[in-house]
């Protein structure tokens, strides 16, 4: 009889401080296949606590944690010490987006019929609120109007949209257009996860080290635009472009097709 993956059969391995893990990431990347091999097996329990997020989804656990392990082994290999965040903090999302990728190739997810007459309800009170308030709703408008949970709006969002839907044109006059990122970025606990579907770690390796450090300390790092503003020395407003500038290269890149191209986004200087 074949024993199920679970956290008590599961192969454990002594957690490695924040210092072991970057001395063991320096020395994979130089070619220490021990090195590497042990940064596998002391995130194991990462990869399987990740997986539990992706159960009754029609596959074997045992099938997701090798995803999984791909998503990690993508993290130690990519991952970029002048981020300056930790292992965790990238190897997460790279483990979940390996995840979901999987999923949503292999078989399209159905989505709940509860996701879809929830969205129906946000894009009604979203027409409402907005013709009340004269401007485009938000996330948390919209929650508190329909008495629901903010999280359960975003979850319902992401279940029904395209992997690129945070993208999508919310509002546009004759300024900048603002998309449902913008909105989800203003509201308190904004969640990371919702770059997963758009290939962040390849994205960020491509823009100019200010934006990539903007974005890491908005999003990974939960800092606002006033603290990233003040521990970068400039001014909120300034911040505020070098974010919107980013988050439009990232669409940008989101949409090429051809590797080739993507060193052809060249960074417009933000004062």
């Amino acid at each position: 009889m074949i024993q199920r993956l679970t956290e008590m059969n599961l192969p454990h391995f002594p957690l490695l401080s924040d210092k072991e893990m970057m001395l063991n990431l320096h020395a994979a990347k130089e070619g220490d296949a021990v090195a590497r091999e042990r940064l596998i097996n002391c995130n194991l329990k990462l990869i399987f606590n990740l997986v539990q997020r992706f159960a009754h989804r029609g596959y074997e656990i045992e099938d997701l944690f090798q995803i999984g392990t791909i998503g990690l082994i993508k993290a130690i290999d990519k991952f970029d010490f002048t981020y300056g965040v930790k292992f965790s903090t990238y190897a997460v999302p790279m483990i979940i987006g390996e995840i979901r990728r999987f999923l949503r190739d292999d078989h399209p997810i159905k989505v709940p019929r509860s996701y879809k007459e929830l969205v129906y309800k946000v894009n009604r009170a979203r027409d409402e609120l907005s013709a009340t308030l004269g401007r485009e709703a938000t996330i948390g408008e919209i929650a508190t109007n329909i008495g629901v949970d903010r999280d359960e709006i975003v979850a319902a969002l992401e279940a029904i949209q395209s992997p690129t839907s945070i993208y999508d044109t919310l509002y546009q006059d004759d300024s900048d257009p603002i998309y449902v990122l913008d909105q989800l970025s203003e509201e308190k606990g904004f969640d990371p996860s919702w770059f997963e579907n758009i290939a962040l770690q390849e994205a960020l390796d491509k823009l100019p080290e200010r934006e990539r450090r903007v974005l890491l300390m908005r999003f990974f790092e939960d800092k606002t635009q006033s603290q990233i503003a003040s521990l970068l020395q400039l001014s909120q407003v300034q911040i505020s472009r070098i974010e919107r500038a980013a988050l439009h290269k990232i669409r940008q890149l989101s949409q090429i097709n051809d590797r080739s191209d993507l060193v052809n986004l060249d960074s417009t200087p933000l004062d």
